[in-house]
């Protein structure tokens, strides 16, 4: 004890040692340009991330991999994939990490912060023995060496960090624990092909890519953006070696997605950091992300509370029309599929609003039809409508969509018939009509096409198919005007 409190650089070592989360505070200046703000999240992640290295450094066999979601600005990058590899080097040199990030250039970031960190003087007063091996020094690939005392200051190779991208090269290397720190983009998301790869990149390229495969972990860590994300996709194998950690930015509305459950106890004002993401903060959030993106990123549940975009618990079921003098106007909108083979369908949904502000959803035409069939139902159901119903098509863009949109018009020659080119992505379209149809605002006249109708708005916008809603918020907007567009003749 002594000759720790004569070298208080020996005395912060040891304390390092035992707690990642001290390494984290001590070393923080380094990493960031923030004044440090501790939480109770960051103290418990180090706790996990301490078990998972010292039974690596044991050589015990792996009892699970990790996966953490939590919220964007949770300081997650800094604790897993920067300060984490580095304070596992100070104890156990030899460690190997592969990590990886949607793009090479943020697992780069994080790798050249883990780089100057361990260059940093702070770092050499605490660790004079730690150091990179100046023959193997890129942001991409670098290795630590480790100065040996009483043996002529001798250098012992150590352990690397290899840092690509989700989907990179991996062809020579191993790691003894593999850390995957946001393997998609909010963009890539929404896209099933990206999905597919970062999933496929993950199952069959990392995994190969173990020291010891029944020693080495796994640990990602992510916002959630989809059902079908790496997260979902590992979860969904119900597998026994997975733990899984997850911690929404609040439990207003995500209490149940809180594991492990006894969690939810350390939020405050049901909170995850009140300090980093407050209720203003969260509030911008939600109409920056939108609703679906808010669910995923900040509640970790890639569906809103109550469904999709749309909480289709929230439509209300009628057994009979309305009585013509509660209707202000009422309209069908045809949602076009390019061609008969497109995997799309062809939708027309009537809808009528109410003089009491509330929607009625009445009828769903849908089909896979050719053109000369589909354009004979458009006609038989405007008869059926009667000219009272306005009817409205979607253009599709170019000049095929527009000569589609004029045979329909001549088509209905006689009705009141309306071409739209709809601008804006489809969620951004659906936005008003969900908002309504979550406030309990929107009924369906029950019928055999309800089940389909609302299963679709369950899941979107990543349902498989997207016409139903579509030509729903089409109709929506149109009858509130949501819309300037022009009549073609």
């Amino acid at each position: 004890m002594q000759h720790l409190l004569e070298n208080p650089m020996l005395l912060q070592r040891e304390l390092n040692n035992r707690s990642l989360y001290t390494f984290i505070q001590y070393f923080w200046d380094f990493v960031s340009a923030h004044d440090f703000k501790g939480n109770w999240h960051i103290e418990y992640l180090c706790k996990e991330l301490e078990i998972l290295a010292e039974r690596v450094s044991r050589g015990e066999a792996r009892e699970y991999d990790l996966v953490i979601n939590v919220p964007p600005g949770s300081t997650k990058t800094i604790t897993c994939s920067i300060m984490f590899p580095v304070w596992c080097w100070t104890k156990w040199e030899w460690m190997r990490f592969i990590t990886a990030s949607y793009s090479g250039a943020l697992s780069l970031e994080s790798a050249e912060y883990c780089r100057d960190l361990i260059r940093s003087p702070a770092f050499l007063d605490v660790y004079p023995d730690i150091t990179i091996k100046e023959d193997k020094d890129t942001k991409s690939n670098f290795r630590i060496a480790k100065k040996e005392t009483g043996l002529g200051g001798r250098v012992r190779q150590g352990g690397y960090r290899y840092s690509t991208s989700v989907g990179g090269t991996l062809t020579g290397f191993h790691g003894d624990i593999l850390i995957v720190d946001d393997p998609l983009n909010p963009t890539q998301a929404v896209s099933e092909v990206e999905l597919a790869n970062a999933n496929r990149w993950m199952e069959q390229t990392l995994s190969t890519r173990k020291t010891d495969k029944a020693v080495t972990p796994t640990l990602l860590i992510m916002q959630r953006l989809h059902q079908d994300d790496p997260t979902g996709h590992i979860l969904a194998k119900q597998k026994d070696n997975v733990k899984h950690i997850c911690m929404p930015g609040e439990i207003r509305n995500y209490k149940d997605k809180v594991k492990p459950a006894e969690l939810a106890k350390h939020y405050v004002n049901d909170l995850l950091d009140p300090n980093r993401l407050t209720w203003k903060t969260l509030e911008d959030l939600e109409s920056d992300l939108g609703q679906y993106g808010y669910a995923g990123q900040i509640g970790q549940d890639p569906t809103p509370p109550g469904g999709g975009m749309f909480r289709v618990d929230h439509f209300v079921y009628v057994d009979k029309s309305p009585n013509p003098v509660d209707v202000v106007r009422t309209v069908r909108y045809w949602d076009k599929a390019a061609s008969q083979d497109a995997g799309t369908f062809t939708v027309g949904v009537k809808m009528a609003q109410m003089v009491n502000r509330h929607w009625v959803i009445l009828d769903v035409k849908r089909g896979r039809w050719g053109t000369h069939e589909r354009e004979r139902i458009m006609k038989s159901v405007a008869e059926a409508d009667g000219k009272d119903v306005i009817v409205w098509i979607e253009q599709e863009p170019g000049s095929g969509g527009k000569e589609s949109a004029d045979a329909s018009i001549l088509n209905l020659a006689g009705y009141s018939v309306y071409a739209e080119r709809p601008t804006g992505d489809k969620v951004f379209r659906a936005d008003p009509y969900s908002v309504q149809v979550n406030n309990g605002n929107v009924m369906l006249l029950t019928a055999h096409w309800n089940s389909v109708f609302v299963e679709e708005h369950r899941y979107f916008p990543f349902s498989t198919n997207k016409d139903q809603v579509d030509a729903g918020s089409g109709a929506f907007n149109k009858l509130t005007f949501k819309k300037i567009v022009r009549r073609i003749i």
